[in-house]
């Protein structure tokens, strides 16, 4: 069983509402970081500020990143894969590092998104929100969790968030995020979508589940990430 480094256990104080806002470039930064040290790890955070994360195979040039600009909304570049992402005030960003040799890794972790992802879905139904993991819809492949890559999380009908990895040789990162709103009007006009086309496809937590706030559920999710690694 491997031993989780001391920030990666659950604290109420650290992931009570509104502690510990991240901004998203130096999330992915910190991410990589971790996947360098090649420690078995877990890490959930609430986003800051807008910003619209891309893949490493997406153009630094992208129409949809140059739009992005324009509006003055942060790009950040990840080393993972996938396309576009916009993140949100409130949304959660997650991170698993397992060495490649944990068995959890296995050959399939391509394709193992449900498996890897099993303590998020666990973790969002013990805040009251029934998720899955599910293959994506493939109408848009600028924007991730609409794309034909990976799997997405599916709330009802909705699409509330997508994952990505970046392996090397000695550990996998993957990692993902749950939208908590979704502002549609602004997927559109980055990704010169149709309005009340693809984007009709996607929400967030506090349209599932108004009820809640992003700290609670970052606990939950921080929480149940925590126990499948000590599985």
């Amino acid at each position: 069983m491997p031993t989780l480094p001391s920030d990666t256990a659950p604290s109420d104080d650290r992931m009570a509402p509104g502690i510990d806002p991240v901004v998203v470039g130096e999330e992915m930064v910190r991410h990589e970081e971790l996947l360098l040290q090649g420690v078995a790890t877990v890490r959930v955070r609430v986003v800051a500020r807008r910003a619209v994360s891309y893949g490493v195979s997406a153009p630094p040039q992208a129409p949809y990143l140059a739009r992005a600009r324009l509006e003055q909304i942060a790009t950040v570049p990840r080393t993972s894969g996938g396309s576009g992402v916009l993140h949100l005030p409130g949304d959660l960003l997650w991170a698993i590092v397992l060495p490649r040799t944990d068995p959890r890794v296995g050959r399939d972790f391509v394709h193992a998104y449900g498996r890897l992802g099993e303590g998020v879905v666990r973790g969002l139904g013990s805040a009251g929100v029934r998720a899955r993991w599910v293959d994506p819809p493939g109408v848009v492949e600028d924007y991730c969790p609409l794309s034909s890559r990976g799997q997405v999380l599916e709330a009802g009908d909705r699409i509330i968030g997508a994952a990505a990895q970046h392996a090397t040789g000695p550990a996998l990162l993957h990692h993902g995020g749950v939208s908590w709103t979704v502002d549609r009007a602004c997927v559109d006009r980055l990704f010169a979508l149709a309005p009340s086309g693809p984007s009709s496809r996607l929400g967030g937590l506090e349209e599932v589940a108004p009820a809640l706030d992003p700290g609670s559920v970052a606990r939950c999710l921080e929480r149940a990430l925590a126990v499948e690694l000590r599985r």
